[in-house]
């Protein structure tokens, strides 16, 4: 099945590359023809854009074919109607001309689609070493990750996010770095590096968060900066934040309801503490079964449509909020596009993070994390309970959970 379904993809892009190939031979047949009827010089000089056109959708063997091809009907039809001598050398003089032309701007489209091909494929590496890939399933939580950079072709920019597990419990950053380029890739790269160290070494989530202010004192201009959410797991139902100047977390309890969590102590970006003094807070808030928490940058919430209105994304996640964080990303991901028009304009990550529902059987079996187990008709099994682990935590409104 697998074999065929690639077979079927190759076709499919096969089958528009042979016809773009052939779209050069058809506007000189069109013109061949419609010289047919009209004998003399009306049409022939329109023989040039076929090696023209070539040059845009053939290699330059093909140019040469169809420049070739165009030359020899020139000459015949020329020939046919009895086209002064003196005319006719100067019409397949410029095709002549225009051919060879067309071939060194195909040689040279192919080479730069080269050298295009080799970038993208050091972006794309240099993109699996900075953002590792996130599994489905990290510690006792289901995740997901969306990530768009603005820059097509360099398919990597200046956001940033990483998940790991930890002797401190399951740890994550999604984050922001001023500008664009391979500066703030350079910047993005320094943090996830020290976050990462940090994370594994650190008991306190603060004390991340100052490693990572500290390294980009000593290596930021004084006008950068990265915002951030910093976030830990460090015992089962309690969630840490940390944020740094960033968008606040979309938190979304079991029930469907989704609610900004903003900060308590708002704190500046990563890279100003020196200017303003002020060290970021930790907050804490219960994080149980069915709960989950979206972190996002700003290229999701700013990106605006062809009225300038901003995508929203509190709605639209309690549109397409599910069990599976895959399918929740992707819907929202699509959305944002058709949003946009197609293409954003600036980089834009989505991280998603699910505690999934444990049962237990009736018969007292070992509990298992899975998806809320449901009737036929699709409501929760009356049987349905929460795990031990998360029955003694005290829900605490927003407001009150520093």
């Amino acid at each position: 099945m697998t074999q065929a379904r690639g077979s079927t993809r190759r076709r499919a892009a096969v089958l528009p590359t042979a016809g773009k190939a052939v779209l050069p031979v058809l506007l000189v047949a069109v013109v061949v023809f419609a010289d047919l009827f009209e004998e003399g010089m009306i049409w022939l000089p329109l023989l040039v854009a076929g090696p023209a056109l070539a040059a845009t959708t053939n290699r330059p063997r093909g140019v040469l074919l169809v420049g070739f091809l165009a030359l020899a009907f020139g000459f015949f039809l020329g020939a046919r109607a009895d086209v002064p001598d003196g005319e006719l050398a100067a019409v397949l003089a410029a095709l002549l001309a225009v051919t060879l032309a067309s071939d060194l701007a195909s040689y040279l489209r192919g080479r730069r689609e080269r050298v295009l091909a080799a970038v993208r494929s050091v972006a794309e590496a240099a993109q699996h070493a900075l953002l590792r890939p996130v599994p489905e399933t990290v510690g006792p939580f289901r995740v997901a990750v969306r990530y768009s950079a603005a820059a097509a072709e360099a398919r990597i920019g200046g956001d940033l996010y990483a998940l790991i597990p930890t002797p401190y419990g399951i740890r994550m950053i999604v984050g922001d770095v001023r500008g664009k380029g391979l500066p703030a890739v350079g910047t993005a790269a320094l943090v996830l590096g020290v976050f990462r160290e940090a994370a594994h070494d650190e008991p306190d989530l603060v004390a991340v968060v100052d490693r990572i202010e500290r390294s980009l004192e000593r290596n930021l201009a004084s006008d950068d900066f990265v915002t951030a959410v910093v976030a830990g797991y460090p015992s089962p139902g309690r969630l840490e934040l940390v944020n740094c100047g960033h968008a606040p977390p979309l938190l979304v309890r079991a029930a469907g309801d989704v609610v900004p969590v903003e900060p308590a102590d708002p704190a500046p970006p990563l890279g100003l503490r020196a200017l303003s003094g002020q060290a970021p807070g930790l907050q804490t808030l219960p994080f149980t079964d069915g709960d989950q928490l979206l972190l996002y940058t700003d290229g999701v919430t700013e990106a605006r449509d062809r009225h300038r209105a901003f995508y929203p994304l509190a709605e639209g996640l309690a549109r397409h909020v599910c069990d599976e964080p895959d399918r929740t990303l992707t819907a929202l991901h699509d959305e944002l596009l058709a949003h946009v028009g197609g293409k954003l304009h600036d980089d834009a990550a989505l991280l998603l993070l699910r505690k999934p529902v444990s049962v237990r059987s009736a018969a007292g079996e070992p509990a298992v994390s899975g998806s809320r187990p449901r009737s036929a008709a699709g409501s929760p099994l009356p049987s349905e309970r929460r795990s031990p682990e998360v029955e003694d935590v005290t829900v605490l409104p927003l407001q009150d959970q520093v």
